[in-house]
């Protein structure tokens, strides 16, 4: 059954308002990039923006939606690489983001639509590293523990940008404690 044209070219436009806002917020920052900026590279009314998205961080959010879904989908492409290899991997995905995670976490105060988004994504994340860290062998009783470290180890490699075998020494080492 073929789609409602007025269905599809809303859906078009809402994708047109990401790119060019995620295009934006890369380039210049969340913070100095303002909704009339966004519409002028959307090629819309600013108001226009407020029909598919209630403020900036609403928009942001759909962003990060957007990024985490293709990301995970590469993410179980890599599958058959070494956990040291996957968990480098996600690092320099991160590390193409690296203005959208900044803010995510500079506007978790102040955004109830990001500290959602936050808390799911950190969920997510964790769910994935004890399903990783259960096919190779790591107790229960030392999951959560296991599981911590992973993430203030990504969290830590994103926030120091370290030479790539500096990367990869610190990822093997996290793997073989584990």
């Amino acid at each position: 059954m073929a789609r409602n044209k007025r269905v599809q070219d809303r859906e078009q436009k809402q994708q047109e308002i990401i790119d060019a806002a995620r295009l934006l917020f890369l380039t210049e920052g969340y913070d100095e990039t303002s909704m009339s900026r966004i519409a002028v590279e959307a090629q819309v009314t600013p108001n226009t923006i407020y029909w598919y998205f209630k403020n900036k961080d609403e928009l942001l959010v759909s962003i990060l939606n957007a990024e985490l879904t293709r990301h995970a989908n590469e993410y179980m492409m890599q599958s058959e690489k070494e956990l040291s290899e996957r968990l480098i991997w996600v690092v320099d995905q991160l590390q193409l983001v690296n203005r959208l995670v900044s803010t995510v976490h500079a506007r978790l105060k102040f955004s109830p639509e990001l500290k959602e988004w936050h808390e799911r994504f950190h969920t997510m994340v964790e769910a994935l590293f004890r399903l990783e860290l259960q096919q190779i062998g790591v107790s229960a009783d030392q999951m959560e523990t296991r599981v911590k470290i992973a993430v203030f180890t990504i969290e830590g490699l994103l926030a120091h940008q370290l030479p790539e075998p500096e990367k990869k020494a610190i990822c093997s080492a996290l793997v073989a404690k584990f």
